[in-house]
């Protein structure tokens, strides 16, 4: 199984430690096309994460919120203080069980700084957890999880999925992570990982997001790159485009539209290779 970050190895059927980090996040949007040259300059200074195969893994997520899409308002409205809970699979639907690994997780947003705080479990306990409100991972974070459930009155509200491709740093570069994100689908209903259920695109299907993901501050060649390839850091989530997409929500200012890049012209113009 692939996974964005280290896992903690656990007894079937029990709760992993939890895992916590910070991290700022930096998103792009990069014409398909135009990924393998992005690719292929950055793999000079990075290496390709072990747990990234060629043509990517696939990473699916049941986010969670209230019936007044709180969690979805708190993010159009920029809130400083902004969280999430979700589950999440990687890798691919089709053998998906109860036993299948998964993780619960609440994403938060603090300033500018990204927290990620989860636990690893079987997608049985993770639904009973979730959807049943069993305290089945007695621990802090499990109580926090059923708390925000109860209180806020939180259930399935859309699925989104997408193929990922994933870089990792080195030399004085480790803790640096890129991914590319494309193929970008999700659903409102079926909300079963493995249902026989249709996803649409969320985003334009001819677009990749690039994320780049450190631990204090982007290095200079990074923002070099993307000045010269005239890409500019574009707030886009994936948990808002499936709301809007599906119709839960009026589309914001925020929703990805095909016009949102800059002119082809100007990036083959722009994209200079060292």
């Amino acid at each position: 199984m692939a996974a964005d970050d280290d896992e903690t190895g656990l007894a079937r059927g029990v709760a992993s430690r939890l895992h916590a980090f910070n991290r700022y996040e930096i998103k792009y949007l990069v014409a398909n096309e135009d990924v393998p040259a992005i690719r292929s300059e950055l793999a000079r200074r990075m290496d390709r994460d072990e747990h990234s195969p060629p043509g990517g893994y696939g990473v699916w997520s049941l986010y969670y919120d209230t019936p007044a899409l709180r969690f979805y308002w708190e993010k159009i409205e920029g809130l400083k203080f902004r969280r999430k809970l979700r589950i999440r699979h990687y890798g691919e639907l089709d053998a998906v069980t109860d036993d299948s690994q998964v993780f619960v997780e609440i994403k938060q947003r603090v300033n500018r700084v990204t927290q990620k705080r989860r636990v690893r479990l079987p997608y049985g306990a993770a639904r009973r957890l979730c959807d049943g409100r069993e305290l089945v991972d007695p621990g802090p974070f499990g109580h926090e999880v059923v708390d925000l459930l109860v209180r806020l009155d939180l259930r399935p509200t859309v699925i989104t999925g997408y193929r990922r491709e994933a870089l990792k740093g080195r030399d004085q570069d480790v803790g640096l992570r890129v991914t590319f994100d494309s193929r970008i689908r999700g659903r409102d209903r079926d909300f079963h990982f493995g249902a026989a259920a249709e996803n649409r695109y969320i985003i334009p299907p001819r677009l990749t997001v690039m994320e780049v993901k450190v631990n204090e501050r982007v290095p200079y060649w990074i923002t070099d790159l993307m000045a010269r390839r005239s890409l500019s850091v574009v707030r886009v989530s994936k948990y808002v485009q499936s709301v809007e997409a599906h119709g839960k929500a009026p589309r914001s200012v925020f929703h990805v539209r095909e016009e949102a890049l800059p002119d082809p012209a100007l990036q083959k113009e722009n994209a200079r290779v060292l």
